[in-house]
């Protein structure tokens, strides 16, 4: 992995926590708005919606750099329309990037024929 592949998909996982925990919160404010006076769906939904905006385009940058599959890159966009599928998407990408430094410095010590 290359280091502009690594960049794109660190940044898409360190956006897609706080995506998902805004699309939790925002979920939150929607039911309060309806049994309560407590209103704070418009300051959630304009934060929830910047990070995903931010979301989408780190997820098009990590598909052209991963040069992921049809079928990867439409797994990765559905997570962020998810409830909680930014925590997944999260745990994916982390296991991928682990598993590549690991494969990187197999390569390195020469233990893996590249």
């Amino acid at each position: 992995m290359d280091i502009k592949t690594a960049s794109a998909l660190h940044r898409l996982r360190l956006v897609s926590g706080p995506e998902a925990v805004s699309f939790l919160v925002l979920l939150l404010c929607s039911v309060l708005k309806r049994t309560t006076e407590f209103n704070a769906v418009p300051l959630m939904g304009a934060v929830h919606g910047f990070l995903f905006l931010l979301y989408v385009v780190f997820w098009l940058d990590a598909w052209k750099n991963a040069k992921w599959d049809v079928k990867t890159g439409v797994l990765y966009f559905v997570l962020s329309v998810v409830p909680l599928g930014g925590f997944y998407a999260d745990r994916r990408l982390k296991r991928a990037a682990d598993d590549a430094v690991i494969a990187s410095r197999a390569r390195r010590e020469g233990t893996v024929d590249a």
